[in-house]
């Protein structure tokens, strides 16, 4: 039988994505330690803002500052991270609705332990040593300590 042909091939989907007025003023609250919503006509806040209410399809533009602390609504273990995670040891990642948001936002939770998480913890923001303007910015979430 004869050798076989191979060639190495790399997936990816590059992309640069303008953030726009709503998304730039989330990205620059968070340059600020500071967590914005967008509130919709009914008066529910959405974290991360969005620029168009998914309900009524109305334009978003008024962003209200929401907590820094959250609860865990659901959760999955990463238990071996993958070399492009930002947490290199055992995380989770998980919808956390911060207080003030009527929506959850995807991010890590940093542990150390499955044990330790669970639907409805309360956690809080680990910011990033260097804030640069970007969902990095915020680290991780971390159990809050009462």
């Amino acid at each position: 039988m004869p050798d076989s042909l191979t060639a190495p091939h790399v997936l990816e989907y590059p992309y640069t994505r303008s953030t726009g007025e709503v998304i730039g003023r989330f990205f620059t609250g968070l340059k600020e330690r500071r967590i914005l919503g967008a509130r919709t006509t009914e008066g529910h806040v959405l974290v991360p803002p969005q620029e168009y209410d998914p309900e009524t399809g109305a334009e978003l533009s008024d962003l209200i500052e929401v907590g820094e602390t959250g609860v865990v609504t659901t959760w999955t273990w990463i238990a071996e991270p993958r070399p492009k995670h930002l947490l290199q040891k055992p995380f989770a990642f998980a919808l956390v609705k911060l207080d003030g948001a009527d929506t959850a936002m995807l991010h890590m939770v940093d542990t150390g332990d499955p044990s330790v998480m669970h639907t409805g913890m309360r956690v809080r923001v680990r910011w990033a040593s260097d804030l640069i303007g970007d969902i990095t910015d915020i680290a991780c979430f971390e159990p809050e300590v009462a």
